[in-house]
């Protein structure tokens, strides 16, 4: 009977995808939950439109940005796409018009496999078919990183990473019918990197980054 129950532990064990995990996967953080618990208390309003994602969604101004107070902000400093899981629950509460997401370069930087980034991603646009098909996905590229910038070098050098991940997304759109937003090229200069138009330290978007940012969905038609 023991062995039973072991056998069937480890099965379970090696079905979690844990085993030889190498990656921190955690997000609880106390910034993690400061935000969380603030989205919770917040009231839902019919035709919200989320922009949904880690630091560089949480430090855009997105109903000032769009001159619209239904546009709210769902991101969170540090963020992963684990984390992103966590609270589907809270962001879909409302039954969301439109999710723009935009979430992985954290979890790159922590060297978590593509493939599990990936995984996440289809389990996040998962939740939203399931539990507010009416809202329309739109999965943004993750953006490129500028390693001429001392700060954050634990996201820096990874850009096969991200272009495989942008790939794979974009493909996952395809085939569940969701928008994909390239907007990778759109910050690019001409060396392939974060244009330093619209970044100070090679990560994360100045002014000039999220008024771009914007042209571009306006440009797409998507806002």
């Amino acid at each position: 009977m023991k062995r039973v129950n072991l056998i069937f532990f480890l099965i379970i064990f090696l079905q979690s995808g844990l085993f030889g995990q190498t990656w921190d996967s955690s997000y609880q953080t106390t910034y993690y939950e400061q935000k969380v618990t603030l989205f919770r208390a917040l009231p839902d309003r019919a035709g919200e439109i989320v922009f949904l994602g880690n630091s560089i969604t949480d430090m855009g101004e997105w109903s000032e940005i769009w001159q619209n107070n239904l546009v709210i902000n769902r991101g969170i400093s540090g963020d992963i796409t684990y984390g992103v899981l966590a609270r589907m629950d809270e962001v879909l509460s409302a039954k969301p018009s439109k999710i723009f997401i935009l979430i992985g370069v954290n979890d790159v930087s922590r060297n978590t496999p593509d493939e599990v980034i990936v995984r996440n991603y289809n389990r996040i646009v998962e939740r939203v078919e399931k539990e507010s098909p009416q809202t329309t996905v739109l999965v943004q590229s993750i953006l490129p990183t500028n390693d001429a910038f001392a700060r954050f070098k634990a996201h820096q050098g990874k850009t096969d990473h991200i272009l495989s991940i942008n790939a794979q997304l974009k493909e996952m759109c395809q085939k569940r019918g969701h928008v994909y937003v390239d907007l990778y090229p759109h910050f690019l200069n001409a060396d392939k990197k974060l244009d330093v138009k619209y970044t100070n330290d090679g990560l994360h978007l100045n002014g000039a980054g999220y008024l771009k940012w914007k042209q571009v969905l306006i440009d797409l038609k998507l806002m």
